[in-house]
């Protein structure tokens, strides 16, 4: 499977999880820990899904919405 998918969030055990949990199902993932990594991530890799948190440091999940 080819799909790619950016998980977005300051939470280390929730990005695991997902990680582990994505990977076992055959998604291509990456992971961010905050929103100016998100943002930069997000151009870098062209995801086709991001999972996005609302409370991340840097900048917020509404503001990197805005900027991807």
């Amino acid at each position: 499977m080819d799909t790619k998918l950016l998980v977005i969030d300051d939470d280390p055990n929730i990005c695991e999880m997902l990680k582990l949990y994505f990977e076992n199902e055959g998604y291509g993932i990456k992971i961010a820990n905050d929103g100016a990594e998100g943002v930069e991530t997000f151009k870098r890799f062209e995801p086709d899904l991001v999972l996005l948190d609302i409370m991340l440091p840097e900048k917020d999940g509404w503001q990197v919405c805005r900027e991807i």
